[in-house]
């Protein structure tokens, strides 16, 4: 059977399943962009509600981020360096385009390391990097923390905002009114952390889980798994993504974080402090760690007014449910982080789909 017979196949049983309504959420940006993208969303509607989760890195990065990185471009000879979906997320009242409107030194990067080469040609600036990302790019990061101490680049700083994927998912289903009946795992962060990273889901809380890749066959066949969980009492986890994850994911990637960082609480944009959830730099490395380096301290934190960010990210509702999607609220004019990035709910959701009257709960 061909991938195209065998899609045909896995949506037709789905929709003959005996399911109604089963809501499952999917934790990856990457996933929220393909199910968007390829119609899947409409395809399974209405027995299954797909919903998205916090899987978007520049969604939940704080104001109070922003604006200390904003705090850091007013001291003196500072370069900043960031990836581009972070310009035009605000802070409590300017984002990253209207500094460098200004004036202020910001250089957009697509790899970690390229904050070493722009530090090494501007050795009379400080060089900030404002290191954003889950497990997927904690490791890059780490490794250009590690080489810089080791070839002495001294002029190069980490602002992190580094969250991890499992504790947010015990937050959202330590919820005793949550509705989820089933999650795909974040096959990029399963990569590096491997698949048993997220067997907790279904041991824990008897809820199916999957770890999936990214092709329509590999979306539908986890759904599918999903949905014939269903039929039994006990519910379990199965790896489906194991042409590129294994058990334990990339061991040298893990043995990089747990000797940089340390995991401590954080504060996730419009959902809140969570334990345990954010990577630290460790005091052996803390002469690239930003806020020591320029004494920076975070202050507060605010939530966005009006759009329903939280709601979005806690795989609550679907962005259209806001009263500010697709009027005030749209790409070229975010209000909410979810309209900012490309992996964003709201931007993927206002790129790719029709707006539908879809009820979650």
């Amino acid at each position: 059977m061909n991938s195209k017979s065998l899609i045909s196949k896995l949506i037709k049983d789905i929709q003959a399943s005996s399911v109604e309504g089963l809501n499952i959420m999917e934790v990856c940006g990457t996933h929220t962009q393909a199910i968007s993208k390829l119609g899947i969303r409409e395809l399974v509607f209405p027995k299954i509600n797909l919903l998205s989760g916090p899987g978007c890195p520049v969604c939940v990065t704080p104001i109070s981020y922003i604006d200390a990185a904003i705090e850091l471009l007013n001291k003196e000879n500072v370069i900043l360096a960031t990836f581009g979906d972070l310009m035009r997320v605000r802070g409590t009242s300017e984002n990253l385009i209207n500094q460098r409107e200004k004036g202020k030194k910001i250089q957009i990067i697509y790899s970690p390391l390229d904050v070493l080469k722009i530090a090494k040609d501007n050795r009379n600036a400080e060089v900030v990097f404002l290191a954003v990302g889950f497990e997927t790019t904690a490791p890059l990061v780490a490794l250009s923390i590690e080489t810089a101490k080791k070839n002495n680049i001294n002029n190069v700083s980490f602002f992190t905002s580094l969250k991890s994927m499992k504790p947010v998912m015990d937050r959202i289903l330590k919820d005793k009114h949550h509705q989820i009946g089933g999650i795909i795992c974040p096959g990029h962060v399963a990569v590096v952390k491997g698949a048993e990273y997220f067997r907790f889901i279904s041991e824990e809380y008897n809820i199916p889980a999957v770890v999936a890749g990214f092709e329509a066959l590999d979306i539908l066949g986890a759904i599918h798994f999903l949905v014939h969980q269903h039929n039994g009492k006990k519910r379990s986890f199965e790896n489906l993504y194991k042409r590129c994850v294994t058990p334990q994911g990339n061991l040298f990637a893990n043995k990089l974080m747990e000797q940089v960082f340390s995991l401590y609480s954080s504060e996730w944009r419009s959902i809140g402090n969570i334990e345990k959830s954010a990577f630290y730099i460790k005091d052996k490395y803390e002469d690239y760690d930003s806020l020591k380096k320029f004494d920076i301290e975070i202050k507060g934190n605010t939530n966005d007014q009006n759009c329903i960010c939280s709601e979005i990210l806690l795989g609550r509702k679907l962005p259209n449910l806001c009263r500010l999607f697709g009027t005030s609220c749209k790409p070229e004019s975010p209000i909410g982080p979810c309209m900012v990035s490309s992996e964003g709910s709201c931007a993927v959701f206002y790129k790719y789909q029709k707006i539908r009257n879809y009820i979650t709960y």
